[in-house]
């Protein structure tokens, strides 16, 4: 079944999966239990991407720090079912999670032109993308615009650019979600919410390839 590039400009707008709009299941409800594997040492996360909890469109590599987008991707069917996978959405979720602390970490983004970098709740719905439901605090990149986004909301963060890399800084008692210009070590944008449960970075990726870099120090001045 072929599909418009209108159709496939949209899917990606709204972050759902080309195999989505032609034909899916609801995943199984997602369980309550502790799932992650690294937790986080204050002011020093360190991380990798949880292959549990990728879309059969994104490959992992450069031992799981690196996310890959596969426009055709994976049978659905032939990847492990759990109920940590999302199945509607092109998203991976990191293996840590974070209740306390300010942590910084940077990802590579000069391979992709559509991502989301972020937090999500550990236990957010599987079947919501992030940056579409309340428990989720991303920056997105789109036709070469960036935007804060949490429920279904956009916020145009102007004078930006397209830089190789970007700065995420969380501060988890203060509420606080920062894009950090890394070449001039400042922030650019803040995202004000309240955590009210852990939260791991998060990854939505609909083109090219990202890097992730954790286990770094916060910058001066940050």
């Amino acid at each position: 079944m072929a599909m418009s590039s209108g159709m496939v400009h949209l899917c990606r707008l709204t972050g759902r999966s080309i195999g989505t709009v032609i034909g899916s299941s609801r995943g199984k409800p997602l369980t309550s239990r502790r799932w992650y594997i690294t937790t986080s040492v204050r002011n020093n996360l360190k991380f990798k991407l949880d292959e549990r909890t990728a879309h059969s469109s994104l490959d992992l590599f450069k031992k799981d720090t690196g996310v890959i987008y596969r426009s055709l991707g994976l049978d659905p069917t032939l990847v492990q079912d759990t109920p940590l996978r999302f199945r509607d959405w092109a998203v991976v979720l990191a293996d840590a999670h974070i209740d306390s602390g300010r942590h910084y970490w940077e990802v590579t983004v000069k391979k992709s032109h559509e991502f989301r970098l972020g937090v999500t709740d550990v236990l957010t719905s599987r079947d919501e993308c992030v940056g579409t439901n309340s428990t989720s605090w991303v920056y997105a990149y789109v036709q070469r615009k960036w935007f804060a986004m949490t429920s279904g909301k956009q916020v145009p963060v102007p004078l930006v650019g397209k830089p190789d890399r970007v700065g995420l800084l969380l501060d988890f008692e203060a509420g606080r979600l920062s894009l950090v210009d890394t070449q001039k070590v400042q922030v650019v944008h803040t995202i004000k919410t309240q955590f009210r449960s852990p939260v791991c970075p998060a990854v939505g990726l609909w083109d090219g390839e990202l890097l992730t870099h954790s286990g770094m120090e916060i910058p001066e001045g940050l």
